[in-house]
């Protein structure tokens, strides 16, 4: 387009111009799968873009049932629950009075406190922590520890090896919820933690102990009661975890209902850069998109080539859009004017539909013969014209943090090339002379982008798509900082419609503050995820502040914290306590304080600390903890090392050396643990089953942020057999699983395949009904779980079956016996099956399971 000035119109012409539970032991799914799902289907290439508008999706068979019982996969499994949406604050109810004129909101409400027998007072009138009467709370939905015992050993507990953490997931939306405390929460003064159900408190005076650092205050007469049990008047003294809210408009009893939930306006950038069969998808993903939103959703709409056109809904049905250069950012007049002029360019849903879809059908193909990597994209620039937008007049403000109404806001950039153009670009050709120094520069002026973003309460999400690479290097930092994901798709097809959509929904607060304090005996020496260390003014300090703080980029269910600790010496104590605290601003506009506090038992016994490890839990620390450390493919290549020689130095502190031999066994409490970490070793975070780097770059940041759930199932794979009569059952993710007359689902958390034997395939009738069901299980694995994964289908022997394969323990190669230890359900095969399936495998280097144990000196660890 030729560049106007902000206020002149001009009809858009072609673009050519142009990111605890504990583990318990194994549970099954349910038997029957039962999630409303979508209509599923494929656009038809030749439909105009504006004809169908519904997303076509084609309508799955029944649920499929799991046969039973259900045999375990030798890695325990925990399926991704579906997330609930997030409840509103009803209006308070019964409350209960007290010196500070506490308030609590109705809902939602925590479980009954569960009681124990026998407790005893044991000095006077001091009653014990009140955890006597609720248990250890080691179901907190919000923070699973790698083991539920603490070793009071210093050197064996500390061990780098096995380590010890806590997986912590402050944004978690789960039902019922927290208690809701409409009042300040009472804190240390000393320390700054907060009152909770450990501490120990004297009902005759009201003096409470901090059970941080143990410093002792007074309630004010508040905590005076004639028993214990009238304590459990207090949420916070009844719960592991409760919400202190303070609302936006702070009038006196005024709770927010479901009504007052607040979307932020959501931008949509489009790239102009698309060839034809690209743009056809992304119109048909678009026009879904915008069907999905709630009426009252604000969106507004912007392309980018060699400038950024916003598009004006004031127009009606006329397609209209004031165009601003893109080589430069966008100047204080030109964003001023936009403002303070006469176009709208947010707006919502049940005002603006039909425009918006008026201008996805408008969008026309790149028309010059430029190959894709060469053509100019000015995303850099059409980013700032959003935020400053999105801004409004705030945008002539001081930069400071500015908080505006309507919650968080998003940016999702609908992108196929990098950014070549403007500011924060790169070259067009990556043998540029200068292009390193040009890269490094583009990816701080991102970083920098990312966190104006942030302070202004904007999440910017990356959605790529096609063949032609989009630097990811210099994408990442934008939604990184900003709270976002980078996605890399095959096509602008179904996957990255349903990601636009969840993008769109899932729950998110801003301006995270997460503080993680301990007894004086533990600290915390690394924490992974979402976030960055807070700078000391950026939060509120006490005397002797030990706490660990971190700056969230945003707060979603979709996310986790990875917290490794250390014991500073020999632990004396028969407990150690951890309190978890988020501060907030959520969707509702209230301020949120979630306080989590947990304790553990600490033990002696080297077996009865090893029993308590969760294995799952486990797994993940040590896989972040070894995928931060895999930068570059290099570095990939040395952490698959690591990993060897942490599995070999687990069996030597923990294990025993077997009678009569050299080996040493891996502790039977740990059995699940080396297999876990052997799929981290083969699979697509560190090996090299994924061909380009940048796919591995992209995959291993969602895994440093990725919720539990998805975490374990990106770190190993679960693998589920198609049987006859329409039923599942699950089986360890061993190629043995590959029986021609099978039909088999592998999830792997990014990647959901499904895999038909070539028997199957054969009988067409028996084939279609497999893969039906196939698929409908693909989807409600996945239901809730965001980003969406890629589901692929292919028969035995095609070239994409490599996928799946790759992805699978090449147990083939052990003998006959550990091949039915570790896969029972080969002994159900008849004499004439095993010899076609032995036939079938293909011969090359990698280890099996057993043989790479083997070649650690090890046994290999019995199956669970």
């Amino acid at each position: 387009m030729e560049e106007t000035p902000p206020g002149q119109r001009q009809q858009p012409q072609p673009a050519h111009a142009s990111p605890p539970f504990p583990a318990a032991p194994f549970t099954p799914p349910p038997r029957v799968f039962s999630p409303v799902l979508p209509a599923r289907g494929t656009p038809s290439p030749g439909s105009g873009p504006g004809h169908s508008r519904a997303q076509h999706l084609s309508t799955p068979p029944g649920p499929p049932v799991f046969s039973s019982p259900l045999r375990p996969a030798a890695v325990p499994f925990r399926a991704t629950p579906a997330s609930p949406h997030p409840v509103p604050f009803a209006a308070a109810g019964s409350g209960y009075s007290s010196s500070s004129s506490a308030t609590t909101a109705s809902l939602p409400t925590s479980s009954a406190p569960h009681f124990l027998n026998g407790a005893a007072t044991p000095h006077g009138d001091l009653t014990p922590p009140l955890s006597s009467l609720q248990g250890d709370g080691l179901d907190n939905p919000y923070v699973q520890f790698s083991a539920n015992k603490v070793l009071k050993q210093k050197k064996l507990f500390n061990a780098p090896s096995l380590g010890f953490g806590a997986l912590v997931s402050p944004g978690k939306e789960v039902s019922p919820g927290p208690e809701v405390l409409e009042r300040d929460p009472r804190r240390c003064l000393n320390c700054g933690a907060y009152v909770n159900l450990y501490c120990d408190i004297s009902i005759g005076s009201g003096q409470w102990q901090c059970v941080i650092c143990k410093k002792s205050y007074g309630s004010e007469g508040e905590f005076v009661v004639s028993s214990k049990q009238d304590l459990l008047q207090w949420p916070e003294l009844a719960s592991t975890t409760v919400d202190y809210v303070q609302m936006g408009n702070r009038r006196p009893g005024f709770v927010p209902v479901s009504d007052s939930r607040v979307s932020g306006p959501i931008f949509i950038l489009i790239d102009e850069c698309l060839d034809e069969a690209h743009l056809q998808h992304l119109q048909g993903s678009l026009h879904a998109f915008v069907d999905s939103l709630p009426p009252t959703a604000k969106i507004g709409i912007i392309t980018y080539g060699r400038t950024v056109s916003v598009y004006d809904f004031s127009e009606g049905s006329a397609v209209s859009a004031d165009v601003l250069p893109g080589n430069k950012s966008p100047t204080h007049d030109s964003l001023k004017a936009l403002i303070y002029g006469t176009g709208v360019y947010l707006s919502p849903i049940h005002a603006s539909l039909p425009v918006a879809h008026t201008i996805f059908s408008s969008l026309r193909p790149y028309q010059l013969s430029v190959p894709e990597v060469s053509r100019d994209r000015c995303l850099g620039a059409a980013v700032e014209v959003a935020l400053g937008i999105i801004q409004g007049p705030s945008v002539e403000l001081s930069r400071g943090i500015i908080k505006r109404s309507g919650g968080n806001c998003r940016i999702l950039v609908c992108a196929g090339g990098p950014n070549t153009f403007g500011p924060g670009s790169v070259p067009h050709s990556v043998k540029h002379p200068n292009y390193a120094y040009l890269e490094k520069t583009a990816m701080k002026w991102m970083e920098n982008l990312g966190h104006e973003a942030q302070r202004h309460s904007t999440v910017v999400d990356i959605f790529c798509a096609g063949q032609c690479p989009v630097r990811v290097p210099v994408l990442q930092p934008l939604a990184k900082c900003s709270g976002g994901v980078l996605l890399l798709h095959d096509d602008f097809g179904e996957a990255f419609g349903v990601n636009l959509q969840r993008a769109s929904t899932r729950a998110a607060g801003s301006h995270g503050l997460f503080e993680i304090r301990c007894s004086d005996n533990m600290l915390v020496t690394q924490v992974i995820g979402p976030g960055e260390e807070a700078s000391p003014d950026s939060h509120e300090t006490f005397k002797h502040d030990s706490s660990f703080c971190i700056q969230m980029h945003s707060v979603e269910e979709t996310q986790s914290f990875s917290v490794s600790m250390e014991s500073k010496g020999d632990i004396k104590s028969d407990f150690v306590f951890f309190q978890f605290v988020v501060h907030y601003s959520n969707m509702y506009q209230a301020e949120i304080t979630r306080v989590v506090t947990m304790r553990l038992q600490t033990v002696d016994g080297l077996s009865a600390y090893l029993a308590s490890v969760q294995e799952d839990v486990a797994s993940v620390i040590i896989g972040k903890r070894t995928v931060l450390r895999a930068r570059t493919a290099s570095d990939a290549i040395d952490m698959r090392l690591t990993i060897d020689e942490r599995v070999k130095d687990i069996a030597f502190k923990f294990g025993t050396q077997a009678p009569k031999s050299k080996l040493y066994r891996f502790p039977k409490e740990l059995g699940s643990l080396p297999e876990c970490l052997f799929h981290l070793k083969r699979g697509p975070l560190l090996g090299s089953i994924i061909g380009h780097e940048d796919e591995r770059s992209v995959l291993r940041n969602l895994f440093l942020n990725a919720s539990f759930d998805l975490s374990l199932r990106m770190l190993a794979p679960r693998c589920i057999m198609h049987r006859e009569g329409g039923t599942f059952e699950e089986l360890p993710a061993y190629d043995l699983v590959m029986q021609s007359n099978a039909a088999v689902v592998l999830d792997h958390g990014t990647d959901i395949f499904i895999w038909l034997g070539a028997e199957l395939v054969a009988q067409e009738g028996q084939s279609a009904a497999a893969l039906a069901a196939c698929r409908t299980l693909a989807e409600e694995l996945s239901e809730q779980r965001f980003p969406a994964p890629r589901i692929l289908s292919f028969k035995q022997g095609s070239s994409q079956a490599r996928y799946f394969v790759s992805r699978l323990i090449p147990g083939h190669k052990d003998p006959t016996y550990e091949q039915e230890s570790r896969f029972p359900q080969l002994r159900t095969l008849t004499p004439d099956q095993r010899a076609r399936l032995k036939s079938s495998f293909i011969h090359f280097d990698d280890h099996s399971f057993c043989e790479w144990m083997r070649s650690l000196k090890l046994v290999p660890p019995e199956p669970s």
